[in-house]
């Protein structure tokens, strides 16, 4: 007897110890739509599209700060994406793990959006700009390897076609809830219109128009939109974290050669390669400035009340800053 109490004392421990560990979720009831997203941009696009709705229930895997490109789904969220009504994802490299879950899920009627798929010939293709270090990988065994461009959400103009495929999503889940999904889309979409013609009124006003990162460079779809160009130390998707001596001297002489006034890097940057990169430039003086890359926003910061359009709002303040 005083085994078997032991033991079950031991399970006891065990299951409070993980379920203290686990992030506690949103009490989802049966009649619910269970959504669930893997990074900060996609959760709050369906956030928006289902508003005050009660019978959506909204779950966001990365909200540990951890980059999507290592990330590895634990058990539970396996579990969640499982029995979830609707899965959203970026799709791409990094969510290669994707496939084999979907393939055990529980739920065979579940609503999956891969937003490169729904990108489809849109995606764009990782390009290896001139002065750009290659990763290790790179080149092996003569063959070049050209991965998508994962950062889709990056695009204004890809969001507003994300939030409409999501709101379909939510119609076909919860019909009864169509029209209110339906209207709560449409707002969106009008704000991020507004806000990307902001984008582009402050490209067309800019005396700069380029950009040059100490750092990777997830904004090619930025970039693109509003046909800016870049110059960058890694691309978007590297492992890379030193940069070669040629690539400092490459972008070093660039700043100096187009006058740039500012040098950028991401959010989750040390700023190391950055501050290289200006100490070894004729004049020594550029500002270093910080765009936000959206894939690594804690839950922290979710409380704190941001939004995509609230972070998307900030770096269009330091693209002004770069481009003046």
């Amino acid at each position: 007897m005083k085994k078997i109490i032991a033991a079950l004392c031991s399970i006891l421990i065990i299951a409070s110890i993980f379920s203290g560990c686990a992030a506690t979720p949103k009490t989802a009831d049966a009649d619910q739509v269970k959504v669930v997203s893997t990074i900060f941009p996609l959760y709050d696009w369906v956030r928006e599209v289902a508003g005050d709705d009660v019978d959506v229930n909204l779950d966001l895997l990365l909200d540990n700060g951890v980059d999507l490109h290592s990330y590895q789904p634990t058990a539970k969220d396996i579990m969640d994406i499982s029995d979830c009504d609707i899965f959203v994802y970026v799709g791409g490299e990094s969510d290669k793990w994707v496939a084999d879950t979907l393939k055990q899920a529980d739920n065979k009627n579940m609503i999956v959006l891969d937003l490169m798929d729904i990108l489809g010939d849109k995606a764009k293709t990782e390009e290896l700009k001139e002065g750009m270090q290659e990763d290790e990988h790179e080149h092996e065994e003569g063959e070049e390897e050209h991965e998508k461009d994962e950062h889709v959400w990056l695009s204004l103009k890809n969001a507003k076609l994300f939030t409409e495929k999501i709101a379909d999503a939510l119609s076909k889940a919860d019909s009864q809830h169509a029209d209110a999904f339906k209207t709560n889309a449409e707002n969106y979409t009008e704000k991020l219109e507004a806000l990307d013609k902001q984008y582009q009124e402050t490209v067309d006003n800019a005396p700069t128009k380029t950009l040059l990162f100490g750092d990777r460079f997830p904004f090619r779809y930025m970039t693109d939109d509003y046909k800016l160009d870049y110059y960058a130390a890694f691309v978007g998707c590297s492992a890379e974290t030193e940069a070669s001596f040629e690539t400092i001297t490459f972008l070093s002489d660039k700043v100096d050669e187009l006058k740039l006034k500012a040098i950028m890097q991401i959010e989750s940057s040390d700023g190391s390669i950055a501050k290289t990169i200006r100490d070894n430039t004729k004049t020594k003086d550029q500002e270093i400035l910080t765009l936000d890359s959206i894939q690594n926003v804690t839950a922290e910061r979710v409380k704190a009340g941001e939004t995509y359009l609230s972070i998307m709002e900030s770096n269009l303040e330091v693209l002004k800053k770069a481009l003046a």
